[in-house]
C-alpha cells in the first residue's frame, strides 16, 4: 500500500517515528520510480501533494527529528470522558485507569496552572485544571469524548517548555545526514536560534539539507519573521496552533505565514486536518475541499496529508482528492502579465531580475519555462513568481532535483549537461517532446542560471525563446 500511495500524485514524503526499524520502513517506500537514496526514518505520514508538476520525478524525503510532544500514556482500552467528570493526569509512569492517566512530560505539573484549559487530541476534548499536587493535575471535563492511548495534550494559550532539539534528536539528525535526506522539519521552534544551530551543524557536516520550521506554537508568532528568515521554508501546523491559540485566529495566521514566506521566497506547506473526514469516510466534506482550494489560492507550495494516509481507511482516495482539487484550483488562477512582488528578499540579486522578466515572458506569451541550474536557486525564484506555464527545471545534481519537487509549479528533471550549451538545450527540448510535455512547434523560454556557471568560467544569465 505504501508503494502505491508513494507513486500517486505525491512529490515528497514526510518521515517520522513509527513502528519497525528505520531501514525496514525506508525499504518499504522505495518503489522503482521513487528516490534512489535510502529514506531516513519511517513512513508514518505520507505527504505533500504538490501541484502543476506532471512528470514522474524523484520525490523528496523530509525527516522530522523525534521531538516528543506532550501526550497521554497507554490505556488498555479507550476511556469515555463525560462532561462534569473529574479526571487526573499524572507524571507517574504506567498509570491508566478510568479516572487517571499518565503524561509523558515530567514538567507537566509545573507548566500548567489552576484555571488552565487542557485540550486533548487537538481540541476533541477539553478539561479545566481544578488543582495540582506534586505529581498530578486534577481536572474537570468540559467537553467529553473518547480518550485513547497517546493523545496529544495542549494548554490553551501556552507552550510546553520543551527544547526544539533534544539529545535524541541529534542522533536522528546524524542519521539523516548519513542517509542524505532533503529536508529537516523542526518542531516547537520558538526563535531563530535553533534554526541557526541546526544549520551550523549541517554546514560543519558538509550536508546539503534544507530546514523547514513547523509553526505550531504560540511562542513562534512574535518571532515569525526572524524564524522564517533563518529557515528554508515553513509549515503551517494548524492542529497545534488551533489548540494553543483561539481557533478563529488560525486562518488569519495561515494567510500571514503564507504571505511572509512568499515575500521572502521561501517554501510554505499547509498541514493538518486537510481531509480529516477521509480517515473514516471515502469522500471529503465540502468544507474540506474548500479548505484545500483556499490554501492553494493563498499561495501554498504544498498541502499535506497526515492521519489520512498514516492510519486512514482511504489513503489512495485522499491523495487523489487532494491532487484533483489542487490542480482544478490552480487552473482558475490567472497570474496576469505582471509577476507578484517578492518584497525585499532578492532586490539586490541579478538573478531576481532575470526570474522576474522570464516570468513576464511566460505570462505574456503563454509559454512554459525551461531552466538549467546546478543549485536550484533560479528554479525556486521562478516558482515564487508563479509563472503561468510549467517550470521545467533541468539539473545535473540529483540532490537538487529531489529538493525542487517541493516547490509549486516546478517539474525537476535530472539530466547530464553536455560541455556545449547548445547541445544541452537541444537534448532537453527533445526529452520534453518525447515525454509529451511540449509539442513540436511550441515555444518555450530557455533560462540559464548564472549563480553557479554551467558553460562559462564566470557567472552569466541568459534568456531566450525557442521553438520546439
Amino acid at each position: 500500500m505504501a508503494q502505491v500511495v508513494a507513486t500517486r500524485s505525491i512529490h515528497a514524503i514526510f518521515l517520522s517515528k513509527g513502528s519497525g526499524t528505520v531501514q525496514e520502513r525506508a525499504e518499504n517506500l522505495k518503489p522503482p520510480s521513487f528516490a534512489s537514496k535510502m529514506l531516513a526514518r519511517d513512513a508514518r505520514a505520507v505527504v505533500l501533494g504538490r501541484t502543476k508538476s506532471r512528470i514522474t520525478a524523484k520525490r523528496a524525503a523530509r525527516a522530522e527529528p523525534e521531538v516528543i510532544p506532550v501526550r497521554s500514556g497507554d490505556l488498555p482500552q479507550p476511556i469515555t470522558l463525560t462532561t462534569g467528570q473529574e479526571f487526573t493526569f499524572t507524571i507517574r509512569r504506567g498509570v491508566g485507569t478510568t479516572d487517571c492517566v499518565s503524561v509523558n512530560y515530567d514538567d507537566f505539573v509545573n507548566d500548567v496552572e489552576v484555571g488552565d484549559m487542557l485540550l486533548v487530541d487537538g481540541g476533541m476534548m477539553s478539561l479545566v485544571v481544578k488543582s495540582k499536587t506534586e505529581d498530578s493535575v486534577k481536572c474537570k471535563v468540559v467537553d467529553g469524548g473518547e480518550l485513547k492511548s497517546r493523545r496529544h495534550l495542549n494548554v490553551r494559550g501556552k507552550s510546553a517548555t520543551l527544547p526544539s532539539i533534544t539529545e535524541k534528536d541529534w542522533d536522528d539528525i546524524k542519521f539523516g545526514v548519513d542517509n542524505k535526506v532533503d529536508f529537516y522539519a523542526v518542531s516547537f521552534v520558538k526563535d531563530a536560534e535553533v534554526v541557526h544551530e541546526l544549520k551550523n551543524y549541517l554546514q560543519i557536516c558538509d550536508a546539503d539539507i534544507h530546514v523547514i520550521v513547523k509553526i505550531e506554537s504560540a511562542d513562534s508568532i512574535p518571532n515569525l519573521h526572524s524564524i522564517i528568515t533563518a529557515s528554508d521554508g515553513a509549515m503551517v501546523a494548524r492542529g497545534d496552533l488551533g489548540a494553543e491559540l483561539p481557533i478563529e485566529e488560525v486562518p488569519l495566521l495561515q494567510e500571514e505565514i503564507i504571505r511572509t514566506c512568499r515575500s521572502m521566497g521561501k517554501a510554505v506547506i499547509v498541514a493538518t486536518n486537510m481531509l480529516e473526514s477521509m480517515i473514516v469516510h471515502p469522500t471529503p466534506t465540502r468544507a474540506e475541499v474548500s479548505d484545500i482550494a483556499i490554501a492553494v489560492r493563498e499561495g501554498a507550495d504544498a498541502v499535506m496529508l497526515s492521519g489520512e494516509t498514516a492510519h486512514g481507511k482511504f489513503p489512495l482516495k485522499a491523495v487523489k482528492v487532494m491532487h484533483t482539487v489542487a490542480l482544478r484550483t490552480e487552473a482558475t488562477i490567472s497570474g496576469g502579465e505582471m509577476p507578484p512582488n517578492l518584497g525585499q528578499a532578492f532586490k539586490n540579486h541579478t538573478s531576481e531580475m532575470f526570474a522576474y522578466h522570464a516570468t513576464m515572458m511566460s505570462n505574456t506569451l503563454g509559454i512554459s519555462t525551461v531552466v538549467f541550474t546546478r543549485t536550484g536557486f533560479m528554479a525556486i525564484l521562478l516558482s515564487h513568481y508563479r509563472p503561468s506555464g510549467t517550470i521545467f527545471a533541468f539539473t545535473n545534481v540529483k540532490r537538487v532535483q529531489q529538493r525542487l519537487a517541493l516547490y509549486q509549479g516546478v517539474c525537476p528533471i535530472y539530466m547530464e549537461f553536455s560541455n556545449d550549451a547548445e547541445d544541452t538545450f537541444k537534448n532537453a527540448l527533445a526529452l520534453l517532446q518525447k515525454q509529451g510535455m511540449v509539442k513540436e512547434g511550441e515555444e518555450v523560454a530557455l533560462v540559464q542560471s548564472g549563480r553557479q556557471p554551467i558553460w562559462r568560467f564566470q557567472s552569466t544569465h541568459n534568456i531566450q525563446v525557442r521553438k520546439v
